[in-house]
């Protein structure tokens, strides 16, 4: 498949093309179905009014019924664990995702090699009364090759140097477009301790292009999926203007 590309359909369309262990490394974050919701004890699919918790997609609402979520996204899983050697899979456990969170991390138990706590330094605060705000987002890691061990083959960090809680804020975007995207950092410090030049990097949720981008400007090549044209205009735009500074640098 061309790589440093990102196409413009369903992530599962994207995996179908893909050839096995054809991916050295996937990082992505999923939709996290913030607009499922519960009332009198039942799930129910809501608009979020507070733009605050709201984020913004174009092609969905982010509500799926917990049953659809559950099997879209292990499907997604299962072909992320055949075509790629290492999977970082950044997730927050909301109402609309807990249960199918912990169900898949059941199911895939077989390969999950470790988990990292991305520590944002802040908590929003909670949308009602007694609920604890949410400062962290876990990292799962998966591993088709050797799962039952901790240690990393394909890893380039030193003994002792690389710690599984990372502080790492999270941006604030201000241009209203995505106010679920992860800091750049984030997936430099991924692509520093387990990539290598030229190795290919696939995100299936690309947004508005933030592993395409820290992945081309360290040297490394990427493939995306995205359903939304507008978010792959602005990941296109982002990493030519970034092109643009280097060259200027």
């Amino acid at each position: 498949m061309k790589v440093n590309l990102i196409h413009h359909e369903s992530c599962l369309d994207t995996l179908k093309k893909l050839d096995d262990d054809s991916i050295d490394l996937t990082i992505t974050s999923p939709p996290y179905n913030m607009n499922l919701r519960i009332r009198y004890g039942k799930y129910t699919s809501r608009q979020i009014i507070k733009e605050e918790f709201s984020t913004k997609y174009d092609n969905f609402d982010d509500n799926l019924p917990l049953d659809e979520y559950n099997k879209f996204h292990s499907n997604v899983l299962e072909e992320l664990i055949r075509v790629s050697k290492l999977v970082f899979y950044n997730t927050q456990l909301v109402t609309g995702s807990k249960r199918s969170m912990f169900k898949m991390i059941g199911d895939y138990g077989e390969y999950l090699k470790d988990r990292v706590v991305w520590d944002k330094g802040y908590g929003q605060p909670a949308m009602q009364s007694g609920v604890m705000n949410s400062r962290f987002e876990d990292i799962y890691i998966f591993e088709k090759e050797y799962p039952i061990s901790r240690m990393f083959k394909r890893s380039y960090f030193d003994r002792g140097t690389l710690d599984n809680v990372w502080s790492i804020p999270r941006p604030r975007n201000n241009d209203g477009t995505n106010l679920a995207t992860f800091p750049e950092e984030l997936v430099e410090k991924i692509l520093e301790n387990f990539s290598v030049d030229n190795d290919v990097v696939y995100d299936p949720f690309m947004g508005t292009g933030t592993t395409a981008l820290v992945a081309s400007r360290m040297g490394r090549r990427y493939i995306g999926s995205e359903i939304s044209k507008e978010y792959i205009k602005i990941a296109n735009d982002r990493i030519k203007n970034d092109h643009k500074q280097l060259e200027l640098a």
